[in-house]
């Protein structure tokens, strides 16, 4: 890859303790992940010499550790967000391999079109007695978000319209907003994973099954620090709570006097 999405306001936010040195580190580890497209081998020190970092191996292995997750199976460390964009690009190019060999797409004709008149001249005119016509509303397109690449929206548009779904309204897109906040993953994120897995929506419940432990305790660090959900109180020890105590009155029978 030679292009991707970075999204400056959330990288300040996550990377705002990092000394000069980590962050270059991450930057660095960053771009050596979407150019080789593929995760960061756990060689710390062959991998510091890359990023031309071998002074500051401590720095790289710091940021590898906080950032990225460890794959025993396969001795790396991955990172999930750069593998559902990696995804998404590589379906995009596979894609127009296979347009282009089909020879693209069919180039139109200038002499079949024609002009079609605005006016009907068989139509009668609207007198001032007559109900006037109400023209519907056609519901208007989503455009493609700031927060967005334009890469992965089209990529998105793309399996939308290959699963014949409708225009995305501003309805239906604010209903994808608040899955998206219910999920505490970002915008990009969520789209990334709808072109990955050829999903037209987006609904928090059919992510929450297949997370690791390890994803879902990255998600809720997220959600802590973006101000999405709220830790819950500890509960008082049970000698803290005010009892109250309620004593039996004898039931006294009054005495007739005679």
């Amino acid at each position: 890859m030679h292009y991707y999405p970075f999204h400056v306001g959330d990288y300040i936010h996550d990377t705002a303790h990092l000394s000069n040195e980590e962050d270059l580190a991450f930057r660095r580890l960053l771009d050596l992940y979407y150019t080789q497209e593929k995760p960061i081998p756990n060689k710390t020190h062959e991998v510091a010499r890359r990023i031309r970092m071998a002074k500051h191996e401590g720095a790289v292995q710091t940021v590898l550790e906080e950032f990225f997750m460890f794959d025993m199976a396969n001795d790396c460390w991955f990172h999930k967000r750069c593998d559902e964009t990696i995804s998404a690009y590589q379906a995009k190019v596979e894609r127009n391999r296979t347009v282009g060999k089909l020879g693209g797409r069919p180039k139109s004709n200038p002499q079949e079109t024609q002009t079609v008149p605005k006016t009907n001249p068989n139509q009668e005119p609207i007198t001032n007695n007559q109900e006037p016509i109400i023209k519907k509303k056609k519901a208007t397109s989503v455009a493609c978000p700031p927060d967005v690449g334009i890469q992965v929206w089209d990529d998105w548009m793309t399996v939308r319209k290959g699963k014949g779904a409708k225009t995305l309204t501003q309805t239906g897109w604010t209903k994808f907003l608040n899955q998206v906040d219910k999920a505490g993953w970002t915008i990009e994120q969520a789209i990334s994973h709808c072109c990955m897995k050829n999903w037209v929506s987006f609904e928090a419940a059919w992510i929450e099954q297949k997370l690791t432990n390890s994803e879902k305790r990255q998600n809720q660090m997220a959600q802590l620090t973006r101000g999405l959900s709220i830790p819950k109180p500890k509960p008082q020890p049970f000698w803290t709570k005010s009892t109250t105590i309620v004593e039996e009155i004898p039931n006294v029978e009054s005495k007739r006097l005679l």
